[in-house]
């Protein structure tokens, strides 16, 4: 690309920060989300490029767009998703109530706010007992 120079940071090197070392899921999941938060800056970067170069050369290609806007929003989609998770281990909840949208830890079975249920009430009949496998035949 003409004139442009892609940001880069020292020796390409992810960034760091401090990690507690008891925490080896969370370690893993924020290591992934450094991995994805550069691979989207990257995709970003080079969408732009791509639209800018075939923008001053007048000739868009909306089927090469659409191919590249699509690995970045899956790339982006795995972002959030990974936050989400991170978000839901650093602050102990494990989801929020239907019916007023407090957050609830893993394991509660009322709302501590409005106090609705959090877990659907099944009838035992309508519970259908496995079946058993039949051997193949032959």
């Amino acid at each position: 690309m003409r004139g442009l120079k892609r940001p880069t940071r020292p020796s390409g090197a992810l960034p760091t920060r401090q990690l507690d070392p008891g925490a080896e899921g969370t370690v893993d999941l924020e290591r992934r989300r450094d991995q994805l938060t550069a691979r989207v800056a990257e995709l970003q970067w080079d969408l732009g490029g791509l639209v800018y170069e075939m923008a001053i050369r007048d000739r868009i290609r909306l089927d090469v767009i659409v191919k590249r806007a699509a690995a970045l929003q899956e790339a982006d989609a795995e972002l959030a998703e990974v936050e989400r998770i991170l978000k839901i281990e650093q602050t102990a909840t494990a989801g929020e109530c239907a019916s007023c949208k407090a957050p609830h830890s893993s394991g509660a079975v009322y709302c501590w706010q409005c106090g609705q249920p959090l877990l659907e009430q099944v009838d035992p009949d309508s519970i259908a007992a496995p079946q058993p496998i039949a051997p193949p035949a032959g």
